[in-house]
């Protein structure tokens, strides 16, 4: 398409301003968390992947950890076995955890390998089992019964964190143009499968890569204040004031807590991006103000 008078000065310098950013991040880690609206929509998925792609070919590193909870659920209610949540955690039996492999590592795990693919880029799906990349132990939870004020131990089943991310995997593809693409799925020492939740394995990626930025793609813009006012940039210590005092609540807390433990394990910055903006990734890398909440060191 021919660019009119107008749109030609207006593209030069969105060129010109994200020179500098592709020079600064240039041969740097980028881990992408992918999941929520973005992996839903057709249109969204297809924008994502161009954008990994020219991440890749401008000199960057992506890894991508994805999600799927609904398809999972979807997969699930076909197969009418029931599911529940605590804390957020999907209580994962023996037939769940079957169900989330291969809805995880299979089906949503090689869609995003053949978007990329079809987008002009190099992919490899693997899941947390491939050459023990993450290493899982179970997750234990404790609920306070609200009669009694006792704790008791909730089992969640398979369900699990890292406890060791083996970068050796995942440092083969640095330096080359394939696109490493990773289903939160890890293995327990006795070679026990667990499912873990895709923002805690991206958070742990990243810290063990020592990533320049972990981009956490959600459903919001960002973290907001009391007054409802978008906040474009965090200290860890900022961070846990407004989760302590109530203003960071929900579903956001475990988000800002993985940005957390990722910049204390030496993630330059950790942001909360809206995956249903167009093209967020690169307008958070670059462009001036960015798109997102930044969560820094303090």
């Amino acid at each position: 398409m021919t660019k009119t008078a107008t749109e030609t000065p207006a593209i030069a310098e969105v060129l010109i301003e994200a020179l500098p950013y592709m020079r600064r991040y240039r041969g740097t880690v980028m881990v992408v968390k992918y999941g929520g609206h973005a992996m839903g929509d057709e249109n969204a998925a297809r924008d994502f992947a161009r954008d990994v792609v020219l991440l890749k070919q401008i000199g960057i590193n992506p890894v991508v950890v994805h999600g799927g909870g609904p398809q999972i659920k979807a997969m699930l209610d076909r197969l009418k076995i029931q599911s529940a949540f605590i804390d957020g955690l999907r209580v994962t039996d023996a037939a769940t955890v079957e169900v989330v492999e291969m809805v995880l590592a299979g089906k949503i795990n090689k869609e995003i390998v053949s978007a990329i693919q079809s987008a002009g880029g190099k992919a490899v799906g693997l899941s947390g089992k491939d050459g023990m990349l993450i290493e899982a132990r179970k997750v234990s939870r404790t609920q306070r019964d609200p009669d009694s004020n006792i704790e008791r131990v909730v089992d969640l089943g398979f369900v699990g964190e890292p406890s060791h991310i083996d970068r050796s995997i995942l440092d083969v593809f640095v330096g080359t143009d394939i696109i490493p693409v990773i289903a939160p799925i890890g293995v327990g020492v006795d070679g026990q499968t667990y499912n873990i939740n895709a923002d805690t394995a991206a958070g742990a990626i990243a810290g063990a890569l020592s990533a320049k930025k972990l981009l956490m793609l959600t459903d919001v813009r960002g973290v907001l204040d009391a007054g409802k006012n978008f906040l474009a940039s965090l200290t860890a210590t900022e961070a846990r004031r407004l989760i302590a005092d109530g203003t960071i609540s929900g579903g956001m807390i475990p988000k800002i807590e993985t940005c957390l433990a990722a910049v204390e394990a030496g993630v330059e910055a950790a942001v909360i991006l809206d995956g249903r903006v167009p093209h967020s990734i690169l307008l958070e890398l670059f462009t001036e103000g960015g798109g997102g909440t930044q969560i820094v060191a303090s």
